[in-house]
């Protein structure tokens, strides 16, 4: 039987009990679209106002990176996964050795963890990425010259971790001094995204390649774009360099590929996230099955669901703390907002918004990229998220 086959899984309905590590957005969504099939979504998460927590059938506060905890919460269920990729593998894998199917595999958590080991994967599996160098602190920062990307081995998320390095002073003043990965600087033309499913049984769903435009201040995507604007060309070589990644790993679950497109018109792997991702919440109008609704369907092991877009055009709008907010979120403009066509608001649960935190985000959908980016561009100025406590 192949790893993480989950064939001896209850049938849908509440008789299956499915766990979740990590409570957050991407845990919430999951549990709306689990609430489809009636099944009663479980899960663990340190903070106790976590997102999803009023609507999971049980919620257990606690360290995801606790073996103890993990295997605590992991008894009696049929399947786990996770939401966020920094949890104990320990844990997760002498739950595996009970005979909990444990989805992503442990192995293929504890890889995607380090961005060491996940640079030296792409160059065994000849996945093209950015050269690269490990190191150990700051006495090696000028290993491969500048500019540099600097990246935390472990630890990274949300644009944490990560930070361009253009001297030996500015690595000298805010470098990190930690294990490492150091990338060559690409010449960045796009950052794409591809989301691709694969179940036990080896079959496999690629969604079309969208296009990331980020906002460099805080270091998180602003908004993105579906399809992206790039050649047919781009797009099959972008899509098969992600099935690429998930086949050589024997991947099973939802994994998002991070790429960039260079000025020269090369396609490098960035970085790959095992679970559900910001850029696939398009999806969830724009697309047949949702990323939420694959994620689930590749964790249980049912047949895979049809990527294609419902849409000529989508467009996501991140909605984030602005930099003073603090406290209660307000979201202004939101009323304005949905008075537009085709427009759909997902807000996230969280109770206190804090500068640049994600607290939900927009979905617009429309005949072209043009028309639905403009769109995009107005609620961006529309739609603010303050704080009931200016700071």
């Amino acid at each position: 039987m192949n790893p993480g086959s989950t064939s001896k899984l209850p049938p849908l309905g509440p008789t299956l009990r499915v766990g979740v590590l990590g409570g957050g957005q991407l845990g919430r969504m999951m549990v709306q679209e689990a609430m489809n099939w009636d099944v009663r979504v479980e899960v663990m998460d340190p903070s106790p106002e976590a997102s999803c927590r009023h609507l999971t059938h049980r919620f257990v506060q606690g360290d995801l990176q606790d073996e103890e905890a993990v295997v605590a919460f992991g008894q009696g269920l049929d399947v786990l996964t996770v939401e966020i990729e920094h949890v104990s593998t320990e844990g997760l894998q002498r739950l595996a050795d009970q005979g909990i199917q444990v989805v992503p595999l442990p192995q293929h958590l504890a890889l995607i963890q380090d961005k060491g080991l996940q640079k030296q994967a792409f160059a065994a599996w000849g996945v093209p990425s950015a050269p690269f160098v490990l190191v150990d602190g700051l006495d090696q920062v000028d290993a491969i010259g500048f500019p540099v990307v600097q990246k935390l081995r472990k630890g990274g998320y949300d644009g944490k971790g990560v930070q361009i390095l253009q001297s030996p002073q500015e690595a000298l003043d805010r470098g990190f001094n930690a294990p490492c990965v150091l990338e060559k600087a690409v010449d960045i033309d796009k950052e794409l995204s591809v989301i691709v499913a694969r179940n036990a049984h080896g079959e496999t769903a690629v969604y079309p390649v969208v296009e990331a435009v980020f906002n460099p201040e805080v270091n998180l995507v602003d908004h993105l774009m579906a399809p992206a604007s790039i050649s047919p060309a781009l797009e099959e070589a972008a899509r098969a360099m992600a099935l690429k990644v998930v086949t050589s790993m024997q991947f099973v679950g939802l994994l998002a590929v991070e790429l960039f497109l260079d000025r020269e018109g090369a396609l490098w792997v960035n970085e790959v996230a095992p679970r559900t991702h910001n850029s696939g919440h398009h999806t969830i109008e724009g697309n047949v099955c949702s990323q939420f609704e694959q994620h689930l369907r590749a964790v249980i092991g049912l047949p895979l669901g049809d990527t294609a877009p419902l849409h000529p055009a989508a467009a996501m709008l991140n909605l984030i703390g602005e930099p003073d907010a603090t406290g209660t979120p307000c979201y202004d403009g939101l009323a304005e907002a949905l008075e537009l066509p085709h427009v759909h608001a997902h807000l996230y649960g969280k109770s206190t918004v804090k500068p640049h935190r994600k607290m939900g985000h927009i979905t617009v959908t429309g005949p072209d990229v043009h028309s639905v980016q403009q769109s995009v561009l107005k609620l961006r100025e529309t739609v603010k998220v303050r704080g009931s406590n200016p700071a």
